[in-house]
């Protein structure tokens, strides 16, 4: 019988970095076969699917961004939370706030060295939440 519900989880940042909730969307997880699909209810964080193996893919991710889009840049207005404001913005807008993982006996299907990752894209520590929503049997 196919069967839905929907979970919160809210990730407690110290500020910019990626935060892996891989272990808290599992421990919800009460399906065999199906679907988890993961909404961050924000505009300056991502979600994101990256390797959990070596942490210098992550720091890696940070530096390309750090230069792609920087912090304090001239050409942006809206800087009402800080410098940071805009950029973090942008990082979202070129990432993503929505995930959809399928659900395979009784487990996210994630590669060996895959992980869900919040990224927050802000300097400040914040709280962020996201809401899993499970469909399957």
């Amino acid at each position: 019988m196919l069967r839905q519900y929907i979970k919160e989880i809210v990730v407690e940042t110290r500020g910019r970095g990626f935060y892996e909730i891989t272990r808290e969307v599992a421990r919800l997880l009460d399906l065999h076969t199906g679907l988890a699909t993961l909404h961050l209810q924000h505009t300056s964080a991502s979600l994101l699917i990256q390797e959990n193996a070596d942490p210098t893919v992550r720091r890696d991710f940070e530096e390309f961004f750090k230069r792609l889009v920087r912090d304090g840049d001239p050409m942006f207005e809206h800087d009402m939370e800080g410098d940071d404001d805009m950029p973090a913005h942008i990082r979202t807008a070129l990432t993503a706030v929505n995930l959809s993982i399928p659900i395979v006996n009784g487990r996210l299907a994630l590669g060996t060295w895959q992980g869900v990752y919040v990224w927050e894209h802000r300097k400040m520590p914040h709280s962020r939440h996201v809401v899993v929503h499970f469909l399957g049997e």
